[in-house]
Formats: structure tokens, C-alpha cells, sequence
């Protein structure tokens, strides 16, 4: 027997390549492994998010997290615990809205990574890739998606929907962030696996 399959590259648990929003820059098949092995760390936002839907996380939250740990983001997989995930599978609480369409765009509400913040990793430290639970790393409301722009300009991937991270500490993990490799994608399917050090 041999079934097939068909799916998005940006659906479900997926990485965005850098070329999805930077010319010249990595596809999926392109992204070297290093970025996509390695130490995790875990920024929880869900308070501020639980207060507003719409709440982007900024660079205090990224400096408070080094700041209580005691060390800087470099060489991390940066994970952003919004608590979304757990509204999953249900659009209206996970997106925003049930529509679909170019129409419910404008009715998208969910957190994401502030531009500003995004910058500010990409130029202050050497983070190997983001993820976030939710649908996109740039929040619902954003029409520029400039979060991605920042990130994908320094060949940083993306990883959106990422599930169970209520099950992780803010230190002492490795991610494992293994995509399909395919020729010239601008994103696909992902698996994650974190493993927590003994």
C-alpha cells in the first residue's frame, strides 16, 4: 500500500524558511541544521496575553528573561509561550474569527513577536530560529508582517502553531525542529521535539 498526501507549507505545525518574506535569502531545503538543533529557551508572555489578545512581545520581555536567568539568547532556539495553544482547535478563540478568506484577515486577533523586538535579535544576538504557539509570528492585526521581514533578513527561521509548550521550563532543554526537506520551499511541515536535560 502507498497513500499520499497533500499539504500547505505554511499549515499546522510549520517552519517558515527566510525566503517567505526576504529574496536571496535561505529556502527550507537551505537552512543549515545547526539552526534547527540545539538549546532552547522559553519566554512566558501568557499573562499579558490572557489581557490582550492582540499583545506583541517586546524587548523587555526578551531582557527580563535574560536578566532572570542570567544569560543571554545567543545560540538559542527562542520559544514564546503566549498561551494560545490551548485554544486549539477552535478558530474563533485561536484566531479570532471563524471566516475564511482574504475577509477575515482584518478579523484576525492573536499575539505575536513585536517588530521591534525581532530587531533587536536579529541585531543584538545570534538566535538560531523563534517559534511561537500560535499562528504566526507576527500578530493577528499586522499588515506589514515586518516581524518576519527582520528575522528572515539574518536568515532566522520561523516556527508557527508549535504546540505543548506548557510542557517545557524557560531553561534546560534541546530542540530538535526537523522540517521536510523540500527543494525550494519557502516553509513546510515540522516535528518538535524538546528534550529536557537530565
Amino acid at each position: 500500500m502507498a497513500n499520499r498526501f497533500c499539504s500547505a507549507e505554511h499549515g499546522g505545525t510549520h517552519i517558515d524558511a527566510p525566503i517567505h518574506f526576504f529574496e536571496g535569502r535561505n529556502t527550507l531545503d537551505a537552512i543549515p541544521l545547526r539552526q534547527l538543533i540545539g538549546r532552547g529557551v522559553l519566554i512566558d508572555v501568557r499573562p499579558k496575553c490572557a489581557e490582550n489578545p492582540n499583545y506583541q512581545v517586546v524587548v523587555d520581555d526578551l531582557v527580563q528573561w535574560e536578566s532572570k536567568h542570567h544569560e543571554r539568547l545567543d545560540e538559542a532556539i527562542l520559544l514564546l509561550r503566549t498561551g494560545f495553544a490551548t485554544f486549539w482547535p477552535s478558530p474563533a478563540k485561536y484566531l479570532g474569527t471563524e471566516e475564511r478568506g482574504p475577509q477575515a484577515v482584518a478579523k484576525l486577533h492573536f499575539p505575536g513577536l513585536h517588530p521591534d523586538a525581532a530587531q533587536w535579535l536579529a541585531q543584538n544576538r545570534s538566535v538560531r530560529a523563534v517559534g511561537i504557539d500560535t499562528a504566526s509570528i507576527d500578530f493577528g492585526q499586522s499588515t506589514h508582517f515586518q516581524s518576519h521581514v527582520s528575522l528572515f533578513e539574518k536568515n532566522i527561521p520561523a516556527l508557527e502553531n508549535v504546540a505543548n509548550l506548557d510542557q517545557l521550563p524557560e531553561t534546560g532543554f534541546v530542540v530538535l525542529a526537523l522540517p521536510m526537506k523540500i527543494r525550494g520551499a519557502s516553509g513546510g511541515p515540522v516535528r518538535i521535539v524538546a528534550v529536557l536535560n537530565p
